[in-house]
């Protein structure tokens, strides 16, 4: 074929064009899942997948730099911060790490290490790295002053975070005080800083994600893809108490200090011996290894022993362990030179989707699985699989008796990811979703802005009965220790209980005649040995009769009333008269309670079922209001504030919203959400915006922090 000069250009020019629109749409592509992933923690990907689509952007740039763009994904750090929050700059901003993919990958970052350093190779083989588990959670930026912690940020930008000082303050593990415990370490000195920042990772333990998926799956709500995302959402809350519910842990992992007397860590190791000193916590696994090799053997070691941890990792962090050398090396716009974060594969496996069966909620929610031949996954051996919803189902078009791919959804949950058609058999009919309850065969029905099929029937399944029994025990409810599943099963199916009532009217003659399944067979054999437990639960029920009332509504286990609702509701209505007697005008009148919840509440509470339940559970001696104690606490506390209508905005220092609510409600006063002609005061907090502005152009009081607290006394 011949070219003329004109002809080479043209089909250059049209090269160039075609690699021109893939970078861009490469860039809008991760654009989008970047802000699904950081904004939203709703990512439609998953992490490998985004991986493959950064790389090649960044592999195309690097090859074509003649289309650099500055705002280009590959040069940016997280996403913007939420507008919702109050922004904290950080004093050093708080970068993404490159990735090494393989061990071919930690070869070349070496060399690159050897060349900005100018070592040769005898000096390459000693440089000592640390290598530390690679928390997949949230990156978090803590600022003490003087020892006492003061706010908290998200990563942001890398440069902006959100302010999340008060949902921070909600981990139990956080020290909000800091105290030297000796007068010197191996890094030198040790005193408490008088400016400290530490850098960390706030993350879900995965018995806390196991725990808030299943309530959100009894709820028919959508669960979490993964802890990370679990994590980040429960962090970004509004309410603290939502945030304390969901039990974040945290791990802290560097520090730079600003202090007279006190400097930084000479390295890297001795900053860590410094956190734990402080009182920080810190991963265990954390070690110091010379050379490359030593790093390569350590990401293998931890491969092996990472899936029987109670927190999700799927890599290994690795940074030079001479701090001088950070600042030899320097930094891209994206990430540090002298760390690197190797990544583990996603373990995928193909097996045969033997079934789909069906679990029945306390709620109703009807949730499909996969059973599947067993095979082995991320260290264990895999037998089900969630399908989540019919939508799902639907849109995998799954069939029993096809060939599927799975994976665990960040190492937690193992998900049906995708069928494999080049086996699917000619025979193969597409699956039908059910329309009865698998259990009762109750005609199953769908409201629009649900994602779950549910049970109506709820007091005639007996799945449904098991599960809310289980759940009034549980331990955010009754909290009757020794009540789980196994025994609530058993009781139901044997007949001695049929609802949560019959649990108080338990007694040892009818636990002695409990027949225990054998291990075996799966059949109900003798019964249990001993009469310790019998004694251990029956004074575990007594006890359960005087819980706080707001265990008592979060253990009756009302739609859209998670513990915090019910905390919400006992503190204004005080007692199950009043709450049973309410209508929905009432409760749509508290702060924070929607349509849905009002509704909700107003049905449950119209049944006749819940009705003779709330009789029964008051002759059987349950406490049905706020305890006496702390009624006469709160009528102690003058009522000064009597009719007067206060707004709170912005973030206060000392106090979150719902104490400060509380000591308005106590002292007769009213918390409003709007401000009006007939609001009294507005007390701003840093970051306060139009209700501020709206309160000024009124001429209504304003208040600070300090002054509210004095108004109320305290």
């Amino acid at each position: 074929m011949n070219f003329n000069l004109d002809g080479v250009f043209l089909v250059s020019k049209q090269l160039n064009l075609d690699v021109r629109e893939t970078i861009e749409s490469l860039r809008k592509e991760v654009e989008h899942h970047r802000f699904q992933y950081y904004v939203l923690d709703k990512p439609e990907i998953s992490d490998a997948d985004f991986d493959v689509l950064f790389h090649k952007l960044e592999k195309l740039e690097k090859e074509h730099p003649e289309y650099f763009s500055a705002d280009s994904p590959t040069q940016k750090v997280g996403a913007a911060p939420s507008t919702e929050f109050r922004q904290i700059k950080h004093r050093v901003p708080l970068l993404s790490l490159a990735n090494a993919m393989s061990e071919e990958d930690l070869d070349k970052w070496e060399e690159r290490l050897g060349r900005g350093l100018e070592l040769d190779e005898e000096q390459l083989k000693q440089l000592k790295y640390v290598c530390e588990l690679k928390i997949d959670g949230l990156s978090i930026a803590l600022t003490y002053k003087n020892g006492k912690f003061v706010e908290g940020a998200t990563r942001g930008n890398g440069e902006v975070g959100e302010d999340v000082t008060h949902n921070l303050k909600t981990i139990s593990v956080l020290p909000k005080e800091l105290k030297a415990q000796v007068k010197t370490y191996s890094g030198g000195l040790l005193k408490v800083p008088d400016m400290l920042e530490v850098r960390g990772e706030v993350y879900m333990p995965i018995s806390s994600f196991t725990e808030l998926n299943q309530a959100l799956t009894d709820e028919g709500d959508a669960t979490f893809a993964n802890p990370r995302n679990a994590a980040s959402g429960s962090l970004r809350q509004k309410d603290p108490r939502k945030t304390a519910k969901r039990k974040l842990a945290i791990f802290l992992y560097s520090a730079f200090i600003t202090d007279a007397e006190m400097s930084d860590p000479p390295n890297h190791f001795s900053e860590l011996e410094l956190l734990k000193l402080l009182g920080f916590p810190t991963e265990k696994h954390s070690r110091v290894a010379v050379g490359i090799n030593e790093v390569k053997e350590f990401c293998r070691e931890i491969d092996t022993k990472r899936h029987g941890l109670d927190y999700q990792t799927d890599g290994v962090v690795v940074k030079l362990d001479q701090r001088s050398l950070w600042n030899a090396l320097g930094a891209t716009s994206h990430s540090p030179r002298w760390a690197i974060a190797f990544k583990y594969p996603p373990e995928e496996a193909e097996t045969l989707l033997e079934d789909i069966q069906f679990d029945v909620g306390r709620t109703g929610a009807v949730t499909p699985v996969a059973i599947l031949s067993p095979v082995k996954l991320a260290g264990t051996t895999v037998k089900r699989a969630s399908l989540h919803n019919a939508d799902q189902i639907a849109r995998l078009d799954v069939r029993v008796g096809d060939t599927v791919l799975v994976r665990k959804a960040g190492e937690i949950i193992p998900e049906v990811l995708s069928v494999k058609l080049d086996k699917r058999k000619a025979d193969s009919i597409p699956f039908v979703y059910p329309t009865t309850c698998p259990v009762c065969h109750h005609s199953l029905e769908r409201s629009g802005d649900e994602v779950a099929f549910r049970c109506p029937n709820t007091y005639g399944c007996p799945t449904q009965t098991k599960r809310r029994i289980e759940h009034f025990a549980s331990r955010d409810a009754m909290d009757i220790e020794g009540v789980g599943e196994k025994l609530v099963d058993l009781l139901v199916d044997q007949n001695l209980i049929k609802d949560v009532a019959d649990l108080y009217r338990l007694d040892a003659e009818k636990l002695k005649q409990l027949k225990w399944k054998d291990k075996k067979s799966g059949e109900a054999g003798k019964e249990k040995q001993g009469t310790k437990w019998i004694e251990n639960v029956l004074t575990a029920l007594e006890d359960s009769k005087t819980r706080p009332f707001p265990n008592l509504i979060h253990a009756l286990g009302i739609r859209h009333i998670g513990s915090s609702g019910a905390e919400v509701l006992a503190d204004h209505f005080m007692s199950i008269d009043a709450l049973a007697h309410a209508t929905q005008d009432d409760i749509l009148a508290i702060d924070g309670m929607g349509p849905a919840i009002a509704q909700s509440v107003v049905e449950f509470f119209q049944s006749d079922l819940t009705k003779k339940l709330v009789s029964d559970l008051r002759e059987l001696g349950v406490q049905m209001q706020v305890s006496e104690s702390e009624i006469n606490a709160r009528a102690a506390i003058e009522k000064t504030f009597t009719g007067k209508v206060f707004v709170l905005t912005g973030t206060l220092e000392t106090l979150d919203r719902a104490q400060a609510e509380k000591m308005i409600k106590d002292r007769g006063g009213k918390a409003s959400s709007s401000v009006s002609k007939k609001t009294d005061f507005v007390v701003a907090g840093a970051s306060a915006g139009s209700k501020l502005a709206k309160a000024q152009e009124l001429g209504i009081t304003v208040l600070d922090e300090a002054q509210f607290k004095e108004l109320m006394g305290v």
